[in-house]
Parts: structure tokens; sequence; C-alpha cells
């Protein structure tokens, strides 16, 4: 698989959500899977042992499987007054920019069963079991596992013309989602779901950010 002529900042500022330009009729090849998946391999990690997995779903029964538990936490994330696009803030530049993902997320909720892949991150333990919640010590360690493996990920995936979004409606419903994948609910947890595709084009640019000055702070708030 050719890799895009990119240098490393394009590659790291043209690393997209990508939820309309998915291409839905191309297949992925599973060696540039594998490939993708050994790059995401030697991502850091929150400790000195790796206990992430990642569920790569190309069955068209389980992916509409999913793509039906997704949709519901769709519904349900998208009926919360705080949901992304959902609400007007006053701000016409911001409210454009989140009626377009919404619109986005949209098209994913119409189209995701057709995506030829489905990629679920998994870390082992669950962070959300016990009594009471696990201090931020804890979490950052879970997450700080698994985020970059997935980050790098899809960092591979976009070099090789794929392109994918990190997802989580489905966690709203995440024990069913173990039963259609089986994965051991109890043990292991799912961190997102990540619907891969090549892309429609690979002429993607950096998006508008905020000026650095607004959210860097220099040795205080």
């Amino acid at each position: 698989m050719p890799i895009l002529d990119l240098t490393l900042d394009q590659l790291l500022t043209t690393t997209r959500s990508v939820r309309r330009r998915l291409d839905l009729a191309r297949p992925v090849e599973r060696e540039v899977l594998e490939d993708c998946l050994r790059l995401a391999q030697q991502a850091p990690t929150g400790s000195n042992q790796q206990h992430w997995h990642f569920v790569v779903v190309t069955d068209a029964a389980k992916r509409a499987a999913l793509a039906d538990i997704w949709r519901r936490g769709a519904e349900r994330y998208l009926s919360m007054p705080t949901a992304v696009g959902v609400a007007a803030t006053g701000d016409a530049a911001h409210d454009a920019q989140q009626g377009r993902i919404l619109g986005s997320v949209t098209h994913l909720v119409e189209h995701l069963h057709e995506v030829p892949v489905h990629v679920i991150p998994c870390i082992e333990g669950r962070s959300d079991r016990g009594e009471r919640p696990l201090p931020s010590v804890a979490q950052s360690a879970v997450w700080g596992s698994i985020a970059p493996a997935t980050w790098s990920f899809m960092l591979a995936l976009r070099s090789r013309g794929l392109g994918s979004v990190w997802t989580s409606f489905h966690l709203f419903f995440e024990e069913e989602a173990a039963e259609v994948l089986g994965v051991p609910y109890a043990k292991v947890m799912q961190a997102a779901l990540l619907p891969v595709a090549y892309t429609i084009g690979t002429d993607f640019k950096p998006a508008p950010r905020r000026p650095l000055e607004t959210m860097v702070h220099w040795d205080t708030w």
C-alpha cells in the first residue's frame, strides 16, 4: 500500500475526524489494517504492560448489530440539551461549526452499518466498577494507555489514504455490544468505536482552531 506524500507536520495537522468522506463501497484490505495496528502497538502506554486490545469487525451482520446499538446511543446523546450543535450559543462561527459537526454525525447515523470496518479499542479492567469511582490518577493510567495507541492507529490510517473518527455512542449500551463481539464485559472495557474506510479524496486540511494563547497556560492557570 503506497504511503501518502505527507510531512510529519502535515500528517499531524490533517488527520481529521472523518464521517462524510468515508468510502462505503471500497473494501479495506486486511494487510493494510494489520500494518496500521502494528504501528499502533508501538505507541507509548500509561504503564509498562500493554493491557489493550483491538477488535476488528468486518462481518456485515456484526457491523449492522453494532450500528443499531450505536444509533440508539446517538439518539440518547442528541436528546440531551448539551449535545453538540443542539443549542445555539450566540457565537455565529462556533454555532456554524457545531452545526456542521451535527450534520456529519447525522450522516454517520444513517450510514454506519455500511462502513466496511469497525474497530473497537479495548483495555483490560474496568474503571467504572466498585463502590467508588477510580481516582483521577488511576483513570489517567487507563486512558493514557489506550488513547495513544488508538491515535497512532488513526495516524497510520491517514498515511495510507484511510480515515476514521473516535466515536463512543455505543457505550451507552456497552454490555450489548460486548455480547455481539464476545468481549468479556466484566473484565474488558471498550473505549470507542472507530468506523474505518478509505477516504473520498485525501486532500484534508488543518482545521480552524482558537488562538493558542486562549488555551495554553504558562506556570499558572
